[in-house]
Formats: C-alpha cells, structure tokens, sequence
C-alpha cells in the first residue's frame, strides 16, 4: 500500500486500515490543532522523522483500560515514602521540556520536536492537552503529559528524575480517570513497561471501535485543576 502525501488544505486522513505494515499511514501536512485532533479522533498519531511529521496507526495498538491497571506493592509503598506533591496541568511547558530532553536507556534522540511542542502548547491552551506531574521540594521530578478527548485519554510521553515518579505520576493519572469517567488510555506503542502496569494489546479494528464508542458526544475539553479525591467527595 502507498503511503499518503497529506494535503496541507485538507484535515482529512485517509483510513486507519490502509496503514502499511509498520503503522506509517501517511507524511507531511502540518500541526494544526484542527489536524491534531481529527488525526486522535480517527486512531492517528504524529511522529518526527528528521523534518518530516508522520502520520502512524499501528495494529495492534497498546492500551491500558484504568480498571485493569496494575501498580506493586512496591510501588505503594515508594508512594508513602516518598514525599512528592502531586500537581495537574500546572506546568504544562515543563512537563513537555523535560520529557523531551531527559535521557532514556536506548534512546539518543528525541522526536518531541520543539514543532511539538508548540502544538501540544496550544491543545493545552484549549484545554485538550492535559499533565500531571511530581515535585520534590519544589523541583519537577517526573511527568507525563497526553490528550483528553470524550472518555479517551492518548498518553504522549513520561520521564523521571528520581526513582518510581513517573509511576506514581500515571497512578494518579489512572485515578483521575477512573473517577472522571475515562474508559480507555492509548499508550499507541508496546512495551515492556506498558505491560507491567495493565496494558494490553487490542487489534487496530477493536481499538477503533472502542474509540468510535468513547468520543461520541462532548469532548470534555477543559483545564484539569481539583485533586480527584476532591471530585470523588464532591460527587457522592
């Protein structure tokens, strides 16, 4: 199957299912938030490759459901000892910063552009990007940002300075949405670690049909600002 030269006048995609093997659906066009959203919306992510924005819908897609999420016993316990505070949507630019420049273990180069950046940037000013993250008195320690769409949520990236916090960091990602009514997380790539906290593979057919379900309706676009143990109170 040919890959897509998309139209720069145009949002549109083409279909999910004529993605080649890899996922690589289709090249070019731009970050328009309008494009960013309907990419998401029809199970489409954006990478760089060089200067070139890609266009990806692998099969199967790697997702952690929040009521199948797994967390240790070692991790409950790091979250007694150690003393972070944990804070929603309040440094968004930090957050994507650091996820872009803090190394990984066999990864030399990112592919959060500084492009991305500014797109994700502006979905948060509209209130579609979202991020949680971990201070450590007062310094930022861990984090992850992502989209929220309808009951969907497409995490982005995570990092960590110091040890388990962006574990604790998606653990209260899971509560967040667990609480607000969130079905389903894409975490778009399988990994090992994806595994070991609930996430699962879904053939790309499911996993647009069980998006097709969570967006119909509002799309829930606004800041996350209340600790979810608060909306939890508030609501019973």
């Amino acid at each position: 199957m040919p890959v897509y030269q998309l139209d720069e006048n145009s949002f549109m995609f083409p279909k999910p299912e004529m993605a080649i093997e890899d996922g690589l659906l289709a090249i070019g066009g731009d970050l328009k938030p309008e494009r960013i959203l309907n990419a998401y919306i029809n199970g489409i992510f954006p990478w760089y490759d060089g200067d070139t924005i890609m266009w990806w819908s692998p099969d199967p897609r790697m997702v952690v459901f929040p009521e199948e999420a797994v967390f240790s016993k070692s991790l409950k316990q790091s979250m007694r000892n150690k003393n972070y505070e944990i804070l929603y949507d309040a440094h968004f630019e930090e957050v994507i910063d650091a996820c872009a420049h803090v190394k990984r273990k066999g990864q030399s180069e990112t592919w959060i552009t500084q492009d991305m950046k500014q797109a994700y940037t502006n979905l948060f000013n509209y209130g579609f990007a979202h991020c949680i993250e971990a201070r450590y008195e007062g310094h930022l320690v861990g984090g992850l940002y992502g989209l929220a769409i309808g009951n969907a949520f497409f995490g982005e990236s995570m990092f960590h300075k110091k040890t388990d916090a962006s574990k604790i960091c998606f653990y209260h990602l899971i509560q967040y949405l667990k609480i607000n009514g969130y079905k389903i997380v894409d975490a778009q790539q399988e990994t090992a670690h994806l595994h070991s906290l609930g996430g699962r593979l879904v053939p790309r057919k499911d996993f647009l049909k069980i998006l097709s379900d969570q967006l119909r309706g509002d799309l829930r676009p606004g800041k996350w600002t209340k600790n979810p143990e608060r909306i939890e109170r508030k609501t019973k």
